[in-house]
């Protein structure tokens, strides 16, 4: 095999767009994914590009999302001109149905210059008829957007191989091989790969790996999330609602996502008949017309947990080539782009876009 500058160990959102931060600057990259590229936790998630609640979101995880969030436009943009491939980052707005925290979250948006509309019921129903709220004190965030996640992965996919980048699936990597304090190869189907640079990409399986490799664990758990997807007619539903802490995404083509539970169940992602018969109750209640439309799959996937949702990200303390983007719990699509220039800022050596010392590893371990 040619010389390789850079493996990256992890084929989700982080690894696909670490890989084309760091092609990008001329480095020969390998990609090693231990299935197919993007089908775990990446592939799961809703794809709402803002934290669930971001007036009570700790400031480091703020920072990426703001810059991802003024990024992504142009990302969408960009991939679609190169693959033919739309990920349809739309400008959805959110409504926040059920806001107790009306005064605290306005106060936020002020500060913040961020738009926002104060909604009683009949103003909810003036926008989206079709849905039925509870209570009189919900906030309506109209800049807040969405991607597809599965369209944007593939043309991440796309892209990274017009590029050039090796995408090798099924390469599972179980440990990376330490001497004297650098990583100097991974072994993986009886191959041997070595680099300058190693970069762990893992999600909710980041931990695992460093403990593998004799490190100390990080602080990443699985957290299982189960989510489903209505076949729904197009427009009725225009914008993503939250309500209790569950969520239903529009679609561009009508489909209508309704998520998700919290669970901790370690690595089982087995899909459940409490969770189905939870979130049906709650889409077909917010929504009563979703009872006419079929459900076209029922899934789970295995959020990367962390104690605050702080992501790690930067180099190991004492493996001096060794780096880490990993540990972004729910936030990993808002917050993928600013996660991978911030970790191509440390192996490039240049000014990190934000302060880096909030996600460095050390600080986790």
């Amino acid at each position: 095999m040619n010389r390789i500058d850079i493996i990256i160990i992890g084929g989700g959102v982080s690894g696909l767009l670490c890989a084309r931060e760091l092609s990008n600057s001329g480095k020969r990259v390998v990609l090693l994914e231990r299935q197919a590229l993007g089908k775990e936790s990446s592939w799961a998630g809703g794809g709402i590009l803002s934290p669930l609640n971001p007036w009570r979101t700790p400031e480091p995880i703020t920072e990426l999302c703001r810059w991802s969030q003024t990024t992504y436009p142009h990302l969408a943009k960009e991939l679609h001109a190169s693959t033919g491939i739309d990920p349809e980052w739309l400008p959805s707005g959110l409504i926040f149905l059920d806001c107790r925290e009306i005064e605290v979250a306005k106060a936020w948006a002020d500060r913040r210059a961020t738009r926002y509309e104060s909604m009683a019921i009949n103003d909810i129903e003036r926008i989206e008829p079709n849905i039925c709220p509870a209570a009189d004190y919900s906030l309506f965030l109209p800049d807040i957007a969405q991607v597809r996640n599965p369209r944007l992965l593939r043309a991440l996919r796309t892209d990274l191989q017009h590029r050039g980048v090796e995408l090798l699936e099924q390469h599972p990597v179980d440990q990376i091989n330490i001497e004297r304090g650098r990583a100097v190869s991974v072994v993986v189907n009886h191959q041997t790969f070595t680099a300058q640079d190693y970069v762990v990409t893992t999600g909710a399986w980041s931990g695992l790996l460093a403990s593998n490799s004799g490190l100390p664990e990080l602080p990443i758990m699985p957290v299982k999330g189960e989510m489903l997807i209505f076949n729904a007619p197009q427009g009725l539903l225009k914008h993503m609602v939250l309500s209790e802490g569950r969520y239903l995404i529009p679609r561009k083509d009508g489909k209508i996502l309704a998520g998700s539970t919290i669970e901790n169940a370690q690595f089982n992602k087995g899909i459940t008949e409490a969770a189905f018969e939870a979130l049906h109750a709650f889409a077909t209640s917010l929504l009563p017309a979703l009872r006419q439309s079929n459900i076209e799959k029922h899934w789970a996937g295995l959020r990367p947990g962390s104690s605050n949702g702080i992501p790690t990200i930067g180099p190991h303390p004492d493996v001096s080539n060794l780096y880490f983007n990993c540990g972004h719990f729910r936030n990993g699509f808002v917050m993928a782009p600013a996660s991978a220039r911030l970790l191509a800022n440390h192996v490039l050596q240049q000014t990190p876009i934000v302060s880096p010392e909030p996600y460095l590893p050390e600080t986790k371990m």
